[in-house]
Order: C-alpha cells, then sequence, then structure tokens
C-alpha cells in the first residue's frame, strides 16, 4: 500500500514539474496587506533620525574644567584713571592720584542633566533591527546638548522679570470679530527665552513644532516628576501676569489692541482675553510689546490657571544665567537698544539707512566702539529677522534683486533674491557673520563677541564654561527590569566683559 502511495506520489510530483510556471504561480498571489501572506517585513533597519541637533553657541564656548566649591568669583578692572586725571605738573609738584574700576562677579555652579531608559523587553524587541541601549544614552547626550544651548542663550537664575505691566487698550469696529456692547478683559505675561520656547518656539530637537493657542502653556512654577520618583520645581521663565485692564466694544466686528511698557529680559509677551473678569484665555503671543486681538478664544488656558499663580516664576534655582540673561542684566553695561512701540500689534521695524545697511546697527556699532574700541564678531538671528534684514538692505541699495547665471555651455539663468550673510562694521572694517540660531527668538537680535582686543591675563578665553564636571553618564543600578541612564554635567557660564554684548529688542516683523 506504501509502495502504490509512493507511485502515486511521484506521480503527481512529475506532472506538476511539467506544468508550467504560469499555471502554477495561480495558486499563489501577492499579499494584500503588510500582516498577510507569505512575506518578509520589508523594514529598513536601524531607524532613521529625523531631528535637528543645532548648537552653534555651545560648539563656540570653551570648556574648562578645574571647578570647585559652590560658585566662581572673578574680578574685573573695567577702567584706569577712571576719573580722567589731567597730567600737568608744577615745577617740582607731584600730580593727582589715578582711580580704577573694579567690577565684582559670581555664579553659583548648576548640575544639569537628564535621563533615560530601555526595558528588557524592548531590547529584546529590537535585536537586529537596533541597539536600543547605545541608542538611548547618544540621545539623551544631544539632548542634553539642545538643552545647553538654550541654557547658554536664555538660561536666567538671577533676573527677576517682576509684575507684567498693565496693559493700555483702544478698540476699533472693524477687522474682528468681538461683539459690541462687551466689558472685555485683557491681561498680558512677559516671557524670557525659555518661556517663549516652550510655548511658541519653532524648537531644536522636534521637527514641526510651532505656536497653537489652545494647546499652548505659559508655563508658571513647573514641578518636574524624576526618575526616582521625587520632584523639582522651579520658574518656568514668565513674569508675574499683569493686572487687568477693560474695554467696551461698540461695533459686532470689533478689535481690540492692547500695548504694555517693555519689560527688561522680556523677548515675548503672552496675551489673554476674555468677555468677563475671570475668564481671560490666552490668545496669543507677541514678540514685540503690543497685540492686536481680533476674537475671544473659547478654549485654551484661562490666566488664573498658570501654575504658581499670580507669583513671578521669570526666574529658575537650577539655572545659571545665559548670554541673554547677562547682557539684560543691571550693571552689564551691554548695548540695548529697544525699538519703539509703533502700531499696536506691529511694533517698529528695523530701519534702513538707504546706504546699503540699517540704521539700528550702525548705531550700535557706534556704541561699541565710542565706549568700548570694541566690535561684536557674531550677529545671531531668528529667520524672521534675517528675512527683514535682507529686505532692509535690498531696499537701501545695498544688493541686485536679480543675479544672471551664465556659461558657455549652458543658457543663462536669472537667480532672484538675496541674502545678508556678513555685515561690514563701517567704524572698524570689520566683516561680522550674520547666524541664524536656532533658538533666537523672533524680534532680537544678539551681538556677541568671541574676542575683544583686551589683554586677558590667565584666560585664554572670554566666554567659557567652567566645569566642576563635564558630561558624565551614569548606568543607575538596575531595580526594575529595565536599564536605567542619565548624561549630565556641572558648571557655570562666565562672561568675563558682558559689555562686549548687544541686543536689539521688540522688532516688528516688518
Amino acid at each position: 500500500m506504501n509502495a502504490q502511495i509512493s507511485a502515486e506520489t511521484l506521480a503527481l510530483m512529475k506532472a506538476a514539474q511539467s506544468t508550467p510556471l504560469d499555471d502554477i504561480a495561480k495558486n499563489f498571489v501577492q499579499p494584500s496587506t503588510a500582516t498577510t501572506g507569505f512575506q518578509l517585513y520589508n523594514l529598513q533597519a536601524p531607524s532613521l533620525k529625523l531631528y535637528p541637533l543645532l548648537t552653534p553657541l555651545r560648539n563656540m564656548i570653551s570648556r574648562v574644567s578645574g571647578g570647585f566649591a559652590i560658585q566662581a568669583n572673578w574680578k574685573s578692572v573695567t577702567g584706569i584713571n577712571s576719573s580722567g586725571l589731567r597730567m600737568g605738573l608744577t615745577e617740582g609738584g607731584r600730580s593727582g592720584v589715578i582711580q580704577q574700576t573694579l567690577l565684582e562677579s559670581l555664579a553659583a555652579f548648576r548640575g544639569q542633566g537628564l535621563e533615560n531608559n530601555v526595558s528588557f523587553e524592548a531590547t529584546y524587541a529590537a535585536q537586529g533591527f537596533e541597539d536600543l541601549k547605545s541608542l538611548a544614552v547618544t540621545q539623551l547626550l544631544q539632548s542634553v546638548m539642545i538643552g545647553e544651548e538654550r541654557l547658554d542663550l536664555f538660561g536666567n537664575t538671577s533676573l527677576a522679570l517682576g509684575t507684567t505691566p498693565t496693559p493700555t487698550l483702544a478698540t476699533a469696529t472693524t477687522g474682528g470679530t468681538i461683539a459690541a456692547g462687551t466689558t472685555n478683559s485683557v491681561i498680558c505675561v512677559a516671557l524670557t527665552g525659555q518661556a517663549y520656547l516652550d510655548m511658541a518656539g519653532w524648537n531644536n530637537g522636534t521637527a514641526g513644532q510651532t505656536f497653537n493657542a489652545t494647546t499652548a502653556l505659559v508655563p508658571g512654577t513647573i514641578t518636574r516628576t524624576n526618575a526616582d520618583a521625587s520632584t523639582t520645581a522651579f520658574g518656568g521663565g514668565n513674569a508675574q501676569q499683569s493686572a487687568n485692564a477693560t474695554i467696551t466694544t461698540t461695533g459686532s466686528t470689533s478689535t481690540i489692541s492692547a500695548t504694555v511698557a517693555t519689560v527688561t529680559g522680556a523677548v515675548a509677551y503672552a496675551w489673554f482675553i476674555g468677555a468677563t473678569v475671570g475668564a481671560e484665555r490666552l490668545a496669543a503671543v507677541t514678540t514685540v510689546n503690543s497685540v492686536l486681538l481680533t476674537s475671544i478664544p473659547g478654549s485654551g488656558q484661562l490666566a488664573s490657571a498658570i501654575p504658581g499663580g499670580a507669583a513671578d516664576a521669570s526666574t529658575s534655582v537650577v539655572d545659571y544665567d545665559g548670554l541673554i540673561t547677562q547682557a539684560f542684566k543691571p550693571g552689564s553695561n551691554a548695548q540695548i537698544y529697544t525699538m519703539a512701540n509703533g502700531t499696536a500689534g506691529t511694533g517698529t521695524g528695523l530701519t534702513s539707512d538707504n546706504a546699503g545697511g540699517v540704521y539700528e546697527f550702525e548705531y550700535m556699532f557706534a556704541q561699541f566702539y565710542n565706549k568700548y574700541r570694541i566690535s561684536p564678531t557674531h550677529i545671531f538671528l531668528n529667520s524672521q529677522e534675517l528675512i527683514n534684514l535682507t529686505k532692509k538692505v535690498v531696499q537701501g541699495n545695498g544688493a541686485p534683486l536679480l543675479q544672471l547665471i551664465s556659461s558657455v555651455d549652458e543658457k543663462t539663468v536669472i537667480m532672484a533674491g538675496a541674502k545678508v550673510g556678513s555685515y561690514l562694521n563701517k567704524i572698524t572694517g570689520a566683516v561680522i557673520p550674520v547666524i541664524v540660531h536656532p533658538n533666537m527668538a523672533p524680534g532680537t537680535i544678539f551681538f556677541y563677541s568671541e574676542t575683544i582686543p583686551y589683554p586677558l591675563e590667565g584666560v585664554p578665553s572670554l566666554v567659557r564654561k567652567l566645569l566642576r564636571q563635564d558630561y558624565y553618564q551614569i548606568e543607575w543600578p538596575i531595580t526594575k527590569r529595565r536599564y536605567d541612564y542619565g548624561v549630565y554635567f556641572d558648571g557655570v557660564l562666565q562672561h568675563f566683559a558682558p559689555f562686549s554684548m548687544g541686543l536689539i529688542t521688540n522688532i516688528g516683523n516688518l
């Protein structure tokens, strides 16, 4: 019987082999979905890393070990013969005694870091695709660098913004959807760079983030839950909210414009409006000190719900002061140019000098040279301000509108547009690179000096990160079925000559 079956089986196999391939293929078709039928999973390994890692200032600033104790202290002589004594002598007489100007500075060391973990099951599942433990530590270090860039720019542990000034309001009867006959209430909250980036920043480290009034939050007091279940509370970077201001609209399509006095240390302002007092909701974030409100939001954060209540949350006990904060601080002698209020919601834009330059830049360069005999070495700005700067330069006869490109072998091509890549300091002759910074807020331009023509005895760099401990990694003891990692550093940002920095702020998008 078995022999008969074997013979029949062999006969069937021979028949199948003699059948044309097309006839056999009809019995098996390509699966219709990725998870059905006989197929492999066509997955490219490892995962693609499609996030920005841009840290220009962190890359420029030198890192110096040897920090100790709880704070860094330094003394700077910023003037000799400060009273300007004349030198003329009488016969046999002596001269006056010069005076020196001494600046004493200090900054507390701060520990910084982030943590990540990988479960045992995740490592099993990723075998052959990705080394998750290596990825966890690599992305931790990258995240720390991105956070460090934000701190180096906007960290604030000592410059309290205080209470935001009360808005001044005006109304118009057209252009909006605010109903007539309602007494509307407006509140403003001044924001540091850290708070602005959290709320509205085109965020470095995340692709695609932008401002959404229904989901954005003025941070207030942040209470962070840590990996060990402890909590850390610190200021999120906003001033105390203003007192509310009210105005009654008269048209069925009304708008409300609001303006506050500029706040030292702020790079942006959050605006809340409600049809009744106590119902003010977040409606806008501006990088000038005014806004045009066209509607009453039905959703979004209430001003009364800002974490920490009405307290000033502009400083953080776990930050060190960044460069922008150090420039804003009283006594820094940094050059600060604040644009005029202008039209509410629009502000005042940069001004062409009609000679291929911008008036505000020329003013800044003159101040740097007249006061300190220096020139900035870099100009950092937002993409919005680069576009506006280029527009002012082109409009002021500073660049052609079109560039003709031709060769012997190709047709002539017209390349439209122009870009300001550097700016000539007409006073010193220095050519200063103009750099788009990923974290710089619109409405602010930062003039940075990497060097100055002064002797720095014993200090090789003007700006440095003094570290008690540079980047280090900890693989924490296993208490769960997962691997826990942390990447940290401990230090402070020292700028020995803050007068070499400058800011143009409150710039309108014009």
